[in-house]
């Protein structure tokens, strides 16, 4: 009877021992393959750091680029302008046969009708081309193509200019504007301050557009110059409570309530100019 007591816990034994056997076998495998997807994890963490590095370097370089680029097309468009600084643009000029074909004799006798004084000092009004632009008529707009005129002489021009920017220059009665020549995004970027330049206009700030795309307005004896319309765009989105907030402060200056919109435009303005750090503030409310 012992004996065969024996013969079974020795089985048992085996076949426990067996089993242990199995289970290591299984353990030092797991090991193994938990080692190697470590060193995997550890290898794909260093590709990642090593991809964000070379990522940031490559944003760096992308900046650098589009810093190269915009100085580059800033300067060209700098010298497209510098190249049409002898040139007029004449807008509103009837587009009418007779007219295209003797432009140049119509500048003479549009200077002749708007700034004789310029005749009479004996200026060289005499230009070396003029023409419409674009070059092929667009049947769709109504409005006639502006006239490119290069002058010979830069003083005449300019002294045109300053004629034309102080009254309203005609043709044969019909008014027309005349200004400097620039380039087309130069251009654009003017036309972007026209809503904002009106609004100043109403409010008696005596807005300018200054050279290439700048907008200067005269308040309380200071010029104000605003660089880039994103600034009024970005405050824009602001809530109008920014200047809500600032009616106790206007009661405190002594600035009436119930006055007409353009006298509390103003009334506003001057309140944000003496109380705002960010000067594009005063402007973004009233504007738009």
């Amino acid at each position: 009877m012992t004996k065969k007591m024996e013969a079974f816990w020795e089985e048992k034994l085996e076949i426990m021992q067996k089993k242990f056997m199995h289970l290591q076998n299984q353990f030092d495998q797991t090991v193994k393959e938990n080692q190697a997807l470590k060193a995997r994890i550890r290898q794909l963490e260093d590709n990642d750091r090593g991809k964000e590095q070379e990522s940031i370097k490559q944003s760096q370089n992308t900046k650098k680029l589009e810093e190269n680029i915009k100085y580059l097309t800033d300067k060209v468009i700098d010298l497209e302008n510098r190249g049409r600084r002898d040139n007029l643009r004449i807008i509103g000029l009837p587009e009418k046969p007779e007219i295209n074909t003797k432009l140049d004799m119509v500048i003479q006798d549009i200077i002749k009708e708007n700034c004789p004084e310029i005749l009479e000092q004996g200026g060289n009004t005499a230009t070396d081309r003029a023409h419409r632009t674009p070059s092929t008529l667009n049947p769709q707009k109504t409005t006639p193509r502006n006239v490119i005129a290069k002058f010979q002489s830069y003083q005449t021009k300019e002294k045109i200019l300053q004629e034309a920017r102080k009254r309203q220059f005609r043709y044969k009665g019909m008014p027309i504007r005349v200004t400097q020549d620039l380039a087309s995004s130069t251009l654009n970027d003017r036309k972007a301050w026209n809503m904002i330049f009106r609004k100043a206009r109403e409010l008696g700030l005596q807005p300018r557009i200054s050279y290439p795309a700048k907008l200067t307005i005269y308040f309380q004896g200071k010029v104000w110059a605003f660089n880039k319309i994103e600034d009024f765009q970005l405050l824009q989105r602001k809530d109008q409570s920014s200047v809500e907030s600032l009616i106790p402060k206007i009661k405190e200056q002594g600035i009436p309530e119930k006055v007409n919109i353009k006298e509390r435009g103003k009334c506003y303005l001057l309140l944000l100019l003496k109380l705002s750090s960010i000067r594009t503030t005063f402007i973004s409310t009233y504007v738009y």
